[in-house]
């Protein structure tokens, strides 16, 4: 029944309580219906193991002790089924080995090489040991509960022997039979109070029983599978990260050597001629210096570049917005620029966003003959999202040997995925995913 208070809807059991009370429906119906099974798998598990066995000699055993397994993997799968509840998440089915052999003797025989096989077979044994404890605690408990608080209404009904009213009468107690029905009531009350611990007890003692034979070593195999994926992907991002340094120094490496060391060598040059001129012909010696003065401001915007390129001040400053912003403003491309204010991130997060941006920008501006490009920039509840597309001749690719090969290492040793789609004739479109 749902009433409402100045609008706002109330329920006459709380939440928490209907939360409780479900929760103990599903452990007592759990429980209560275990006992039986358990005595079902108890006697068709050991039968079938002990005939299997003791007619193996004779080869007949075999298929019975293979169909014993086959048994108990059904009970297994209903087991799981019923544990999900208990527990309140869902048990997941365990990897079973598949038969080798595609002939139809293959196949039957293919348990008796499957550990889970015989693992279900041990649970099928032994589950009436939990099953049988747990039943006995939650079948006392709700007697007595029910039992002692229902008293006042069926104790009229039974028939009592001489009541000795001497002693209710010396102990204080007034009226023996309303004393009986008190403690009645109260002892009822109490197994009413603790029902819920107790059964929740029981059903987590069967039910975890079962979760250690019917899914433990799956769900062990699967976190040593998780542990061997997170190592690789740790040793991937290593590798990505020492190979995408390696690149970025050879880059650097070759653009010094093409730019400001060859204007180095020619100041040097053009300095030691300004000295020999000067002494024979002073105006040309000024000229042949103001050219010197020009190689060197030339030279100081290519080491600007290059320093910007290394850890650019904007970005380290104002963050990965402001940079974008100045990096489009320098393409000779126009840039369609979409970055809504992200505020600050880690710094490596910022620094891989931004070169991903750089090197499609130069990309862009060198190889791809378009005509405009859209940068944009998108945060989510798991990561950032940088996507670069021009309408160039396309062509790109992420393969060892290309321009993108050293971007995508950057991006992987940062541990996103960088993707390409570049159809011929049809613009690239990079897009980079970053977590945070």
């Amino acid at each position: 029944m749902t009433t409402t208070y100045a609008g706002v809807p109330a329920t006459s059991t709380p939440a928490p309580a209907r939360r409780l009370l479900r929760q103990l429906g599903i452990d007592t119906q759990y429980v209560l219906l275990g006992f039986p099974l358990g005595l079902i798998t108890l006697v068709l598990c050991v039968t079938g193991f002990a005939t299997g066995v003791g007619t193996a000699i004779v080869w007949i055993g075999l298929p019975l002790l293979a169909g014993s397994l086959a048994m108990s993997r059904g009970f297994a799968h209903v087991e799981r089924v019923r544990i999900g509840p208990v527990l309140r998440r869902k048990i997941p089915h365990p990897h079973y080995r598949s038969a080798r052999s595609t002939s139809w003797v293959g196949k039957m025989f293919a348990p008796l090489a499957d550990g889970q096989s015989w693992l279900d077979l041990v649970h099928g044994v032994f589950r009436f040991i939990p099953s049988t404890i747990s039943f006995s605690f939650v079948l006392v408990w709700w007697a007595v509960a029910v039992a002692g608080l229902t008293t006042p209404f069926y104790d009229w009904a039974i028939p009592h022997p001489p009541e000795n009213v001497e002693l209710p009468e010396l102990l204080g107690l007034g009226d023996a039979t309303i004393t009986r029905l008190v403690l009645n009531v109260a002892i009822g009350l109490f197994f009413a109070i603790t029902l819920f611990p107790v059964v929740r007890g029981a059903a987590l003692l069967e039910a975890q029983f079962a979760r250690g034979l019917l899914s433990g070593v799956d769900e062990l195999r699967q976190q040593v599978a998780t542990a061997n994926a997170a190592r690789d992907v740790a040793q991937e991002q290593k590798a990505a990260a020492v190979s995408a340094e390696a690149t970025a120094l050879r880059k650097l490496e070759r653009d010094i050597h093409d730019g400001p060391q060859q204007r180095l060598v020619r100041l040097a040059m053009d300095l030691g001629r300004a000295e020999q001129q000067f002494s024979t012909d002073p105006e040309a010696a000024r000229a042949t210096v103001a050219e010197a003065i020009s190689q060197t401001r030339e030279t100081l915007d290519e080491l600007r570049a290059l320093s910007r390129g290394i850890a650019p001040p904007i970005l380290v400053d104002r963050g990965l917005q402001a940079a974008l912003t100045a990096l489009a403003g320098r393409c000779t491309v126009p840039v369609d620029l979409d970055t809504p204010v992200i505020g600050r991130l880690d710094a490596a997060v910022e620094s891989t966003a931004y070169f991903v941006v750089a090197e499609a920008l130069t990309n862009v501006a060198k190889h791809s003959n378009a005509s405009e490009v859209q940068v944009s920039v998108e945060r989510n509840a798991v990561g950032l999202l940088v996507t670069v597309s021009d309408d160039g001749v396309g062509g790109a690719s992420l393969a060892k040997g290309h321009g993108l090969a050293g971007l995508d290492d950057r991006v992987r040793a940062a541990g996103g995925v960088l993707a390409v789609d570049s159809p011929e004739g049809q613009g690239t479109r990079l897009t980079a995913a970053l977590p945070l």
